[in-house]
């Protein structure tokens, strides 16, 4: 089969999982400001490019914007004008913002997780500033069931990442539109249509319970493929997509 058929194929698969989830979960509806938060990975990309090419379709009528944050004290490296000339192929105007952490200030916690909470706490206060409604992370089915599997594990918990989910103290809500996506064809979809990566990926970067979970998931989807929409169908029937 020629390429050109394999991309095409590819691109259609992945549209229509993405439309099913806005549909299924309801997660677009008119009216709404969605702010995309553009790591610059190929799943952020991927998002960026399904939101700015579905908002130019006038049903439902809603915009998009994108924020990508940059810890100055964490050596990695973004190609920003890659992503504002990414962005602007797709009508989504890109705002950098740029903060930072002292480690001093809580040296008991993990630099990973003083990075990521600072990236909530400067997306969520953006949101608010800029009028949005909603922030749409890139998260895919892969991660979805990753997280239930580890909640499930170490935490002795059935939960996951929601594609939907209304945040209690500010008027926001978290979507995740390729959660039916699966992440091979996401990265399949990214070399296809030439994302660029990371110029420097970041130094604490590490072998995680996450790793190990994907690894043994990849295992068990080679004695049963349908494992993922078994694990699926489980968080669906205890009402773990939306909250």
């Amino acid at each position: 089969m020629p390429a050109s058929n394999n991309k095409d194929k590819l691109e259609r698969k992945i549209v229509k999982r993405f439309r099913k989830a806005l549909s299924d979960y309801r997660l677009i509806e008119d009216g709404d400001k969605i702010l995309v938060g553009l790591s610059g990975g190929k799943d952020s990309l991927c998002l960026l490019e399904m939101l700015g090419r579905r908002a130019m379709i006038n049903k439902p009528e809603f915009s998009v914007e994108a924020i990508h944050i940059k810890i100055e004290n964490i050596n990695y490296e973004s190609d920003t004008a890659y992503l504002k000339n990414f962005a602007e192929r797709f009508g989504v105007p890109l705002h950098i913002v740029t903060t930072r952490f002292d480690k001093k200030d809580d040296c008991r916690k993990p630099t990973c997780f003083l990075c990521s909470w600072y990236r909530r706490k400067t997306i969520l206060r953006f949101a608010q500033e800029s009028g949005c409604n909603k922030i749409a992370l890139g998260h895919h089915m892969d991660d979805i069931i990753h997280t239930a599997l580890m909640n499930t594990f170490y935490q002795g918990r059935f939960s996951t990442m929601p594609a939907s989910l209304k945040l209690n103290k500010m008027p926001l809500t978290i979507i995740r539109p390729l959660c039916l996506v699966a992440e091979a064809d996401i990265r399949m979809y990214a070399e296809i249509q030439g994302y660029e990566k990371q110029l420097k990926r970041c130094p604490h970067e590490r072998e995680t319970n996450r790793t190990a979970i994907g690894k043994m998931f990849e295992e068990l989807e080679k004695t049963n493929p349908e494992i993922r929409y078994s694990v699926w169908n489980a968080l669906e029937a205890e009402n773990k997509l939306i909250e």
